[in-house]
């Protein structure tokens, strides 16, 4: 499980937001993300989705790997590696949903946005600890 007397000890970065933040956060940008793949299925149109949906499964494998190398293995290099590729895939796949359905596309935005405050995050914990 996570180390969050680990955590508790780091140095945190400017605008750190409070832990109680992150679970409604991460609810509310996995609705949307299942909320913005929904829309990119049923919506009709003669842009290639296949590689949309390469570009979904790969961020998400990667949103998924970040907390166990940061928490778990408490290895915040890995971490910001795992992440920035995230940042990749995701703004990938917001570029690709969007074409497809421009609803889709702009659900995606807070997402693109808020891990791209966690990678400001990383790098702060990586740069401070």
């Amino acid at each position: 499980m996570f180390d969050t007397v680990w955590y508790d000890n780091l140095i945190k970065p400017f605008l750190t937001p409070p832990a109680w933040v992150f679970p409604p956060a991460w609810i509310i940008l996995y609705a949307t993300l299942l909320a913005a793949l929904i829309l990119y299925t049923i919506k009709f149109s003669r842009t290639q989705k296949f590689t949309g949906y390469i570009y979904f499964v790969l961020q998400m494998f990667l949103n998924l790997a970040w907390s166990p190398a940061f928490f778990v293995e408490q290895n915040i290099k890995l971490a910001l590696g795992i992440i920035i590729l995230m940042d990749i895939f995701a703004i990938l796949m917001l570029r690709r949903f969007f074409l497809v359905s421009k609803l889709a596309g702009s659900i995606l935005i807070p997402y693109i946005i808020w891990i791209l405050f966690a990678t400001y995050l990383n790098i702060g914990f990586l740069l401070l600890n």
